[in-house]
Formats: structure tokens, C-alpha cells, sequence
């Protein structure tokens, strides 16, 4: 019987490995390079160029609770995701047919509103599932990292190549691989957000979950909005498109191997120490790029991510459901989304925008680092409340 669950386990757990690493390998060839594909085929504005690659991070905020209704009401997560890679990669071939500004916005929502699902119903299938089998997230999500560092350099060579329009296929075809991989996952009919409004009225009232959110808005919101303004960065600092996938390859690369150690980081360091320390990573690495360093300097220090991101990112998601209330978990998973994903995304990349219209890329990184500074200080709150409860109770 042991020696037969391992062999349908082992299967199984190489397609969730593979929906992950198609699913990031997708979006790193894709969103990378789009603000440059702005820029240079479009001729977008900074100002411009920052309202488009907001949309996504705001859509995500008002349509992820939705997808989560969806799926609840269905009681068929994998069909709902199988869809939304569907449509998202046919969304991409039409994205890619549109030259007008008030076209490329409508396609951006589009984008956005059917891509906003893929990741949080993958994370909600994948945490079901290692939960069921003892299973380690981050061994799993790492695939993600790899997938979205090769796709960097996949997805640079191939524009230099051939032409920017490039990404949008890229991003098609491993999103309709993606599909057919995850029909294959597991279909257990499990909530992704069950009462939602009464679920946020009892996690707003814990205040160390409320300021965590604060925290992961400022050093989140940096982090992601980076994906989007380090091309041009790159670029600016005299690099070509191959190296602006290389540089991605480094960083995301570098991911793997910390979101497979968290697990053992966490027992011997514990989560708040883990999320400060890469908080401080990441506010270093923001202000160095500040001084505009030298191209080779940006790319040897792009390894520096899979301390910061590769750290945050499963010991975060850990962190907001052991504080949240067992009835709320999922809830608290999908806030926690919508403020690190969604708020803080969109108001770093509109911000960023402004100001790459109105000075250079190197000034967004010191945007990046005083917002990541502000996150820092207020985990270093939280670290000290738990000393403070913990000293009361011995």
C-alpha cells in the first residue's frame, strides 16, 4: 500500500512542479521586457508606460476575491484555473495586435483580470496538497523561480533576435502548456475564500497580522514593481536585451535554492528574523542601484534577490497564516495578496512611472529603498512586540 501511494505521489508532484515552472518561465519572458517593449516599439511615455503596468496590480486587488467566489461556488479550483490560463494566453495573442494607447489599456485589463487568478489558485491547489502529503511549499515554488529565471534569458535573446512581439508568444505557449499540465492536478473541491467580509472584520482586529500588512505593502510593493522598471534600468545603463535576461536569470535564479531552505531557516532563526534580514537585502540592493553602479556590478549583485525575494516570499506566506485564525487562514492568504501583489505593486509602479518620466530609473530604486526602510522598521515592531508578549508570559 506505501510502496503504491508513493508511485501516484511522485507523478503528481512532478506536475505541480511543471505548472509552476511554465506558468513563471511565461511571465518572466513576458513582464520583464513589456515596459521596454513600451518604450521602445511604442514609444509609450514614462508616465504612460507606469498606468499600464499598474493595471495588473489593481485589477488584482478587486478580481482575486472574485476568482475566489468562483471557485467556491464551482467547488472546481482546477477547471476555473485551466480556464484562466486559456483565456489569459489568448488574451496575450490579441495584446499583441494593438498599437493604439486606449486599445493597449484594454488589453491590459483584460490580461490582468483573467492572469490575477492563475497564481492564487495555484497556491491555494499546491498548499491543499502539501498539506495533505506533508509536503514542503517552497520545494515546489522554487520551479517558479527557475522557470521565470531561464524564461529571462530565453525571453531577451529571442527579442533581440527576432523583435520585442516576441514575449507575447512566449507567454501564449507556456501558458497553454500550462493548461494542459494543470488539468491534471488534483481535483478536491476545497474553498479559496469563504466568507470573505466576516473573514477581514476578525483579521483587522489582530493587530500584528494589520501591521504585517503594512510591512509587506512597503517591502512587497518594491519588489514587484522592480520586475517591471529593471529592464529599462538595464537598458538605461547601457545594456542590451540578452543582458537584461541574463541579469533576470541571476535574480530569479538565485531564488531556488533559499525557498528550499526556509523550512530549516525558520526552526533555527524563526520567521520575523528571516523576513527583516530580507527586507534589509532588498533595501541595500535598491539603494546601491541608486548610485548607478557599474553594468557588471548590476549583474554580479542581482544574486542578491534569492536573499531578499527567495527568503520573503514562502516565509511571508507562512508567517500570515500562523497568525491568522484557523477559520480565516484562507482569507487572510488572499488579503494578504491583494495588499503585497495588488496595493503595493500598483502604487510602486505608478509612482515609478512618474518618476522615469521625470528623472531617471536609478531615481526609482531610491523610492524603492525608503519605502523598503519604512517595511523594515515596522517588522522590527512586530519583533519586538513578540519579545515583550513572550518576556509577560515566562
Amino acid at each position: 500500500m506505501e510502496v503504491s501511494a508513493r508511485r501516484e505521489i511522485l507523478p503528481l508532484k512532478i506536475v505541480f512542479l511543471l505548472v509552476y515552472f511554465c506558468t513563471f518561465f511565461g511571465f518572466g519572458a513576458f513582464f520583464p521586457l513589456l515596459s521596454v517593449y513600451f518604450k521602445n516599439e511604442m514609444k509609450l511615455s514614462g508616465t504612460e508606460i507606469g498606468m499600464i503596468m499598474s493595471i495588473s496590480p489593481i485589477v488584482t486587488i478587486f478580481i482575486q476575491p472574485l476568482w475566489g467566489m468562483i471557485c467556491d461556488y464551482t467547488k472546481k479550483p482546477v477547471t476555473v484555473l485551466t480556464t484562466a490560463f486559456v483565456l489569459t494566453a489568448l488574451f496575450s495573442v490579441m495584446y499583441s495586435s494593438v498599437h493604439q494607447y486606449t486599445w493597449i489599456v484594454v488589453m491590459a485589463v483584460l490580461l490582468a483580470f483573467t492572469q490575477s487568478a492563475i497564481v492564487p489558485i495555484s497556491d491555494s491547489i499546491t498548499l491543499n496538497y502539501v498539506q495533505k502529503t506533508s509536503g514542503n511549499y517552497g520545494s515546489i515554488r522554487l520551479w517558479g523561480s527557475i522557470g521565470f529565471a531561464f524564461a529571462g534569458l530565453v525571453g531577451g535573446w529571442l527579442s533581440e533576435t527576432f523583435s520585442l512581439v516576441a514575449i507575447f508568444y512566449i507567454l501564449t505557449f507556456m501558458l497553454l502548456l500550462s493548461a494542459g499540465l494543470a488539468w491534471k492536478l488534483p481535483r478536491e473541491g476545497h474553498s479559496m475564500n469563504t466568507a470573505v467580509v466576516r473573514g477581514m472584520a476578525q483579521l483587522f482586529k489582530i493587530p500584528k497580522f494589520v501591521l504585517f500588512l503594512a510591512a509587506a505593502f512597503l517591502v512587497f510593493g518594491p519588489i514587484y514593481a522592480n520586475n517591471f522598471y529593471f529592464g529599462v534600468f538595464v537598458e538605461e545603463m547601457g545594456g542590451t536585451l540578452t543582458g537584461v535576461g541574463f541579469a533576470f536569470l541571476l535574480a530569479a535564479g538565485s531564488e531556488a535554492p533559499f525557498m528550499k531552505m526556509t523550512d530549516k531557516l525558520i526552526r533555527r532563526y524563526g520567521m520575523i528574523t528571516i523576513l527583516a534580514f530580507a527586507a534589509t537585502v532588498s533595501a541595500l540592493r535598491w539603494f546601491f542601484y541608486f548610485f548607478e553602479p557599474p553594468l557588471w556590478l548590476i549583474y554580479v549583485t542581482t544574486i542578491a534577490q534569492g536573499l531578499s525575494v527567495g527568503l520573503f516570499i514562502p516565509v511571508a506566506l507562512q508567517y500570515v497564516r500562523e497568525t491568522a485564525p484557523e477559520s480565516v487562514r484562507v482569507t487572510a492568504v488572499s488579503l494578504y495578496s491583494a495588499v503585497s501583489n495588488g496595493l503595493g505593486s500598483w502604487f510602486c509602479t505608478v509612482i515609478g512611472g512618474y518618476i522615469l518620466d521625470t528623472s531617471h530609473a536609478s531615481d526609482i530604486y531610491w523610492f524603492f529603498s525608503l519605502l523598503t526602510v519604512a517595511g523594515l522598521a515596522i517588522l522590527a515592531i512586530i519583533a519586538l512586540w513578540d519579545r515583550k508578549r513572550m518576556k509577560d508570559i515566562s
